[in-house]
């Protein structure tokens, strides 16, 4: 993942050559490939590139076009083979994606966007027009941060320099700690208030005092796709997976793979495997990295990991993983963190060389595939596509079918699927939903939408309930990987086949029976990858949650965690109640019934709301949290230069 900055000063004086060196060394650690600045009247852009295959280290960025405007690119463009020849004007087949992603701007503008398959982020600066356009793709796997304030828009790929360079503190964004403590923050937000995300599929303008944010591009809820037979399905679904996988295999140079056990993780390593072992793609060799902790009793890994690894002929990286010791270091860590997402990786253990995985530039993530393909077996989806359209017949059927599979009443499953048109007044608000007792009421009573993760009553006049459902799922996933910290150590991109548009597209039109029949979580995809996936890994239940080691460390911990709590960070915001707080780290260390991820979650924004009030970042707080006044130059100086230098990026592995 290469990264992109860049400071407009409209209206006020542009920073200077030490500000400048200060953002360059904040993001070294992300870009190591170089660096390249633009130049223009009243404003710098900077990119730093990571290098992933072989178009990337001849492309030469910002990109111009004819027309003066400089484009700066960070991303995989999936179909530049299709785009080149549509364009025809670009001189080499083997031309750079930026290259492609310039020539297609020239000509279609920002209908250009819509054309771009692929994980990216861009930026538009034309100088003749004065405006700067910013967009991502619209599954959002890349992240964009943007501020406009009193005169000056920063924006960047890394959340850091905007945070840190400011010369000001924030003020919290209280919305997404909300969201941090539920089902995940919206996409277009960040922890502080003024610091913007460019929505998925979104584009904002920005002129002097005026944003524009506009979506170019959405899922057609009108697509629909009916085939005759299953196996029409299934090789549809096959074809897609692969072109997927095959993508995301583009590089230059050796590939990792997660590979948890699961169907996700060993799918698109089976998929890899037989592309590569058949030709049809050339692709670098595809290694493997496995993430397994014996002492946790719902976490045994090896026996599946291994019967891939022996299909494959080849032993991947065993990292033994202390969920236990996670948390502890969580408790005692000193580490800086800009945004609740980072997180040190001492709690990780190796078996082997842990270095060896630094010379990858690339990892595949299973990310996606659980709540796409049809990992929870639950029939209410398919049961409301048939009430929308009155199919009561099929209807019938279908609710005396997974009656009998769920052994319950056919009427609970018909009332189960008519209360997601209901408004939660009248439907109720689901356990899972219910915001943690230990929250204040009033933080509570502000913020009930994302704490309820953001949950919309299904639209009887809106398209197929299933289609509503999936991009409320897609909505969840693109929020979970807006809080996920870009890794510096090693600077990696992840990839992730699950999110392709392409599939996505043909999943979302296609007969919800096709994903789950009674009895058949992921149907479609067992039925379509037997022969590719072995039969231990397709045949397996549904891993369980892994919680033992976090409940173990509350016990191990509790003298630290109950230090932690004479002084709440949290609870002088007003977002915890102490004594409720108090009282769950009290029923965790007993191994009582307790909303552990939740708990967990509360105390990753209890450390990082100290991590940030310490080094002078935030306002509002109480006197107490703000022992250390607002940064001086020195202090932020400081602050750059530990971080350039892996002081807090590495500080767990020295």
């Amino acid at each position: 993942m290469s990264v992109q900055f860049g400071v407009w000063a409209f209206d006020t004086i542009v920073p200077g050559e030490e500000y400048l060196g200060r953002v360059s060394r904040l993001l070294a650690p992300y870009g190591p490939d170089g660096e390249v600045w633009y130049r223009g009247e009243r404003i710098r852009i900077l990119y730093r590139p990571t290098h992933t295959t072989q178009e990337s280290r001849i492309e030469k960025q910002p990109a111009g076009t004819s027309s003066g405007d400089a484009i700066t690119w960070d991303g995989r463009l999936d179909n530049r083979d299709e785009l080149a020849r549509e364009l025809r004007d670009l001189g080499s087949a083997n031309a750079p994606d930026a290259s492609i992603v310039a020539a297609a701007y020239q000509r279609w503008g920002t209908e250009s966007f819509k054309k771009l398959i692929g994980d990216w982020s861009l930026s538009v600066w034309s100088p003749r027009d004065q405006l700067l356009t910013l967009a991502r793709d619209p599954l959002g796997t890349r992240q964009l941060y943007y501020t406009d304030r009193e005169g000056l828009v920063t924006w960047s790929t890394i959340l850091d320099p905007i945070v840190l360079l400011a010369g000001h503190r924030w003020k919290l964004n209280e919305e997404y700690l909300a969201g941090c403590l539920s089902f995940f923050p919206a996409a277009d937000s960040t922890p502080y208030q003024g610091i913007d995300s460019v929505p998925p599929g979104c584009l904002v303008h920005l002129r002097p005092r005026k944003r524009i944010v506009r979506r170019y591009w959405e899922f057609d809820s009108r697509k629909e796709i009916r085939y005759r037979t299953d196996s029409q399905y299934e090789e549809h679904f096959r074809t897609l997976f692969a072109q997927s996988v095959a993508r995301r295999l583009r590089s230059d140079a050796p590939i990792l793979a997660e590979l948890s056990g699961g169907m996700d993780s060993t799918s698109i390593v089976s998929m890899a495997d037989q592309m590569i072992a058949s030709r049809r793609i050339i692709s670098p060799r595809l290694d493997t990295v496995s993430y397994y902790d014996d002492s946790e009793p719902n976490w045994k890994e090896h026996a599946f990991f291994t019967k891939v690894e022996e299909k494959r002929g080849r032993r991947g990286s065993h990292i033994r993983v202390h969920c236990e010791d996670a948390f502890k270091a969580d408790l005692e860590s000193g580490f800086f963190r800009v945004h609740p997402g980072s997180r040190r990786d001492n709690h990780v253990h190796e078996d082997g060389d842990y270095e060896s995985l630094r010379g990858y530039r690339v990892v595949l993530s299973g990310i996606g595939g659980d709540e796409v393909l049809g990992g929870v077996p639950t029939p209410l989806p398919g049961i409301r596509d048939l009430l929308w359209r009155a199919d009561l017949r099929l209807l019938a059927h279908q609710l005396k079918v997974w009656a009998l599979e769920q052994r319950k009443p056919w009427f609970h499953l018909f009332l189960s699927a008519v209360r997601g048109f209901l408004p939660p007044a009248l439907a109720g608000v689901p356990t899972n939903r219910r915001p943690a007792a230990w929250l204040d009421p009033r933080f509570v009573k502000r913020h009930r939408k994302p704490l309820r993760g953001y949950e919309n009553r299904l639209r009887v006049f809106g398209p197929r309930p299933s289609f509503q459902e999936n991009i409320a799922t897609l909505e969840e996933l693109q929020r979970q990987l807006g809080i996920v910290a870009v890794s510096s150590v090693p600077p990696v991109e992840k990839r992730y086949p699950y999110l392709d548009r392409d599939l996505l597209e043909f999943v979302y039109a296609i007969p919800r029976e096709q994903l789950v029949r009674p009895g058949q979580r992921r149907s479609l995809m067992r039925r379509a990858l037997a022969g590719i996936v072995p039969d231990e890994i397709l045949g397996r239940k549904r891993k369980a949650a892994v919680t033992r080691g976090a409940v173990t460390a509350a016990s191990v911990g509790w003298s630290r965690a109950q230090e932690m709590t004479k002084d709440l960070a949290t609870a002088s915001l007003g977002i915890v109640r102490r004594d409720a707080f108090l009282s769950a780290l009290e029923n965790a260390r007993h191994g009582r019934e307790v909303p552990i991820v939740t708990l967990l979650r509360t105390i990753a924004i209890e450390i990082w709301l100290r991590s940030v009030i310490s080094h002078g970042l935030v306002e509002g707080v109480a006197q107490e949290f703000a022992s250390k006044a607002a940064p001086t130059e020195e202090d932020l100086a400081q602050v750059c230069n530990d971080f350039s230098a892996g002081n807090y990026c590495e500080k767990g592995r020295r």
